[in-house]
Parts: structure tokens; C-alpha cells; sequence
């Protein structure tokens, strides 16, 4: 839910491009989350507040609760939160978890999220990377709209090719490990 969450302020924020990487290092015990967009960005002040869940720039509700609990989730596995952002240039994120602390969540259906936020925001270019110690795999939007010809990503068939290779290549990485 977090990766979406922030995906989702990317979109909010005009983003064209969003690169999102998660990472598993068993060596290092980390699980790492970045998304980085080419979004409006935000100012300095804006930055400071994010982690505050009594704020956000979203005038439909008086709470913003995603960030903060993305950052409470990580630091309370022993990791670390980092967010930068340059006012019209864009904002990355970046979440470090302990792998293996008792306290840190499954990552999830990933697949599931990294699906949605392709197929239903085609506009936007995607690039994700999943990576498992020295095993990992690329999604890049980029690259299916060449090889695609202008076949919109909600095609059926497109849309469970999409699907089928990010289960595939999580599962091929994974090497039957669950993060």
C-alpha cells in the first residue's frame, strides 16, 4: 500500500516518468523502496511537513497519513526514511527496512500494485526494478509502447502479459524466498 500511495502523489503531482525500485539484500538484512518521479516537486517547507500526518496539500481531506506511516513502518524495523524533492523537478522517496526484523511487514502483493498503477495511468512512463540479492528484473513502459505499437496496455491481452511477467520474473527472482 505504501508503494502505491506515493505512486499515486507522483501521479497527483504530474509526474511523466516514475522509476520505482524495490531491492532485497539478505546479506545487508535490508529491504529497500524508492520511487522516484519527474513530478511539480515541492519546496523546502513542504519537505519538512510531509512526515507530519496533521498535513497535506490535498484540499479533499484534512489529514495525510500514507507518508508518515511509510516512514514509522521503516524506522521502526531499525531502518530509515528519506525523502528529497526539488520544487518543478521531483521528489524521491526512499525507505530502508530491516529484512528480517520481527516487526516489518510482508512486502506484499506487489505485483498486484506495480499492474495497476501501469496499466490504469498509461500516460505516465514506468520503470521498475525488482531485485532479490544478485537476481533482478526490469519493467520499463517505455520499451512495451515501442514494442507494442500504440496497443493500449488495457488490451486484454496486453494487460495479462503484463501481468504473467511481473508474477513470472518475481517468482524466477524470489528463487521460492518470500520477502
Amino acid at each position: 500500500m505504501n508503494i502505491l500511495d506515493v505512486a499515486e502523489n507522483s501521479v497527483r503531482a504530474r509526474a511523466s516518468y516514475i522509476e520505482i525500485d524495490v531491492r532485497a539484500d539478505t546479506r545487508r538484512d535490508t529491504l529497500e523502496i524508492e520511487i522516484r518521479d519527474n513530478g511539480c516537486g515541492m519546496n523546502a517547507k513542504q519537505v519538512q511537513r510531509v512526515t507530519d500526518p496533521f498535513y497535506t496539500t490535498r484540499t479533499t481531506r484534512k489529514v495525510g497519513l500514507g507518508i508518515p506511516f511509510f516512514k514509522q513502518a521503516a524506522e521502526g524495523t531499525g531502518g530509515s526514511f528519506e525523502i528529497v524533492s526539488t520544487e518543478g523537478e521531483g521528489t524521491s522517496v526512499k525507505a530502508v527496512f530491516g529484512l528480517s526484523h520481527i516487526d516489518r511487514m510482508p512486502l506484499g502483493d506487489v505485483n498486484s500494485t506495480i499492474y495497476t498503477l501501469v496499466v490504469f495511468n498509461e500516460a505516465i512512463d514506468f520503470h521498475y526494478r525488482y531485485a532479490y540479492d544478485d537476481r533482478e528484473f526490469v519493467l520499463d513502459t517505455r520499451e512495451m509502447k515501442q514494442i507494442l505499437g500504440g496497443l493500449p496496455f488495457r488490451d486484454a491481452e496486453v494487460s495479462e502479459f503484463i501481468r504473467e511477467y511481473l508474477n513470472t520474473n518475481q517468482a524466477e527472482v524470489n528463487a521460492g524466498n518470500v520477502i
